[in-house]
């Protein structure tokens, strides 16, 4: 179980990097659309925070995309 949850938040991690890579901002700037501080952003990419719901929701708003993309 504890495995499922860590595959699933690396997972997030990549695909929050990977879509805000695609659309051409930087953690500052996805940071600023999502209202979080770009340590935040920092820290979720790399892991060490993990993201609720509604952020997650904010997020891929910023990113323009469903949030299951980042489940994907």
């Amino acid at each position: 179980m504890a495995s499922d949850f860590k595959y699933l938040k690396e997972k997030i991690c990549k695909n929050i990097v990977k879509y805000r890579k695609a659309a051409g901002l930087t953690q500052v700037q996805l940071s600023i659309a999502s209202s979080a501080s770009e340590d935040y952003i920092y820290r979720i990419e790399k892991g060490k925070r993990t993201p609720s719901l509604e952020r997650l929701h904010k997020i891929a708003a910023a990113l323009n995309i469903d949030i299951l993309e980042l489940l994907k």
